[in-house]
């Protein structure tokens, strides 16, 4: 009879999304599969191009004037406030269709500044990536979390200042094509959380990119727009509606970085973009002990 051993671990799965044939891309001997898979880049928020076409867009264009409509009117299930906040950016009639050229934009900057940054000052063959994965390594849609990097040597690392080392991640919000996206537990080190914000605010404080509109729709507005729209059309149309269904367009509190101040999820406009730490409700009561956390003044009913 042998004693117990209580090592035994039983990790939850993750099924791997199919690319193309390619998603098994060669076994090199037994137990060294190579698989293809997409990363999810940490802390930071493209904007989307999921409309496909311009001709897609420019059909979201409408519907988002429409929810602009439906916002003046009190139809929306949406506070006042946030309505208010958001309807000049929906009511443009190109909301989509600039969003969507965003998206192309980022996604040009980030292929070209990816290649460069790989590619070696000798032209020899392209630098390896760096990657280092999230505490939870893979979001909902089985991507691995991870902030990335060309992989520096050790005699590089030691002559390069921090800031010619950033990530591509960071890059990104350096030249305006990403929303500052931090999501906890998921906050950038204490060395490179300064680096992040100071290379935000310059993006704004320089209009550069998505900053260059004050109509932009962050990534996130975009999505939230999107299902806000699905939802209200629905209501306007009187489907019923479950517990809560109306409102689970919403997903996350926010908190201000600068004084430690828990907005609730209509209420994140108050923070400035660059200064929002975002929060998954069942992270909340967590996150308030470990970072000493002050709900606002809304969320705690006082005002």
């Amino acid at each position: 009879m042998i004693d117990p051993v209580q090592i035994f671990w039983s990790p939850a799965g993750a099924s791997m999304p199919t690319l193309g044939s390619r998603s098994l891309e060669d076994v090199h001997d037994g137990d060294t599969p190579a698989i293809r898979m997409p990363i999810r880049m940490l802390s930071v928020d493209t904007p989307e191009v999921t409309a496909g076409s311009a001709e897609r867009a420019a059909v979201i264009d409408e519907q988002f004037s429409q929810l602009a409509d439906w916002m003046r009117r009190g139809l929306a299930p949406i506070s006042p406030a946030l309505a208010e906040f958001l309807v000049p950016k929906l009511e443009t009639g190109r909301a989509a269709s600039q969003h969507f050229q965003q998206g192309t934009d980022a996604s040009t900057f980030a292929k070209h500044n990816i290649e460069t940054r790989l590619a070696r000052p000798d032209g020899g063959r392209p630098r390896n990536l760096f990657i280092r994965v999230a505490d939870r390594p893979f979001d909902d849609n089985h991507r691995l979390l991870a902030y990335i990097a060309p992989n520096y040597s050790a005699k590089e690392r030691a002559t390069l200042p921090r800031e010619q080392r950033s990530t591509f991640n960071l890059d990104l919000v350096a030249a305006g094509w990403a929303a500052p996206f931090i999501i906890y537990p998921s906050i950038p080190g204490e060395l490179d959380l300064p680096l992040f914000l100071a290379a935000g605010e310059k993006a704004m404080r320089e209009r550069r990119g998505i900053w260059n509109s004050a109509t932009t729709l962050l990534a996130y507005e975009y999505r939230a727009m999107e299902k806000l729209h699905r939802i209200t059309k629905k209501k306007v149309e009187g489907h019923h509606f479950g517990a809560g269904d109306e409102f689970s367009w919403r997903e996350r509190y926010c908190v201000d970085m600068r004084n430690r101040v828990l907005h609730g999820p209509e209420d994140y406009f108050h923070v400035d973009p660059v200064y929002r730490l975002w929060l998954w409700p069942q992270d909340v009561s967590e996150a308030v002990g470990r970072l000493n956390l002050q709900p606002s003044a809304e969320l705690v009913g006082v005002k």
